[in-house]
């Protein structure tokens, strides 16, 4: 089993920064694909960005150029930095993982196995 514990959320204005932080444990050796998913009321979820085991990574075009995935190994912890946030940022975002991936832009489009239980950002103007 995989557990995933998402922090670093909170409230800030808009332009402003916050790096979130997912904490992996259990059975991360079966992992290939870790990312971010954020949903906000009445919208669907989306995928935000993903990191494949091999380095590739994908952002989603609403966030590219502002936010990043990295992931760091031997903590066993995956990072978003989000920079330039604007208000329709504001969302639970969610960290999710998955055993078989084939793309880090699959991994976004599709339901991964594994989920925390999310942490909220509010982007105020």
């Amino acid at each position: 089993q995989v557990q995933l514990v998402e922090s670093g959320g909170g409230s800030v204005q808009a332009g402003g920064s916050l790096r979130l932080s997912c904490a992996v444990s259990g059975d991360t050796s079966i992992l290939n694909c870790m990312g971010w998913f954020r949903q906000s009321p009445g919208k669907e979820r989306e995928g935000i960005a993903a990191v494949h085991s091999d380095g590739r990574t994908s952002h989603a075009d609403s966030v590219r150029g502002r936010f990043t995935v990295s992931q760091d190994i031997a903590k066993n912890t995956l990072y978003l930095q989000m920079n330039s946030l604007k208000p329709e940022d504001t969302a639970m975002y969610y960290c999710a993982a998955a055993d078989s991936c084939a793309s880090p832009l699959l991994f976004r489009q599709l339901v991964p196995k594994y989920w925390g239980q999310g942490t909220q950002v509010t982007v105020s103007s």
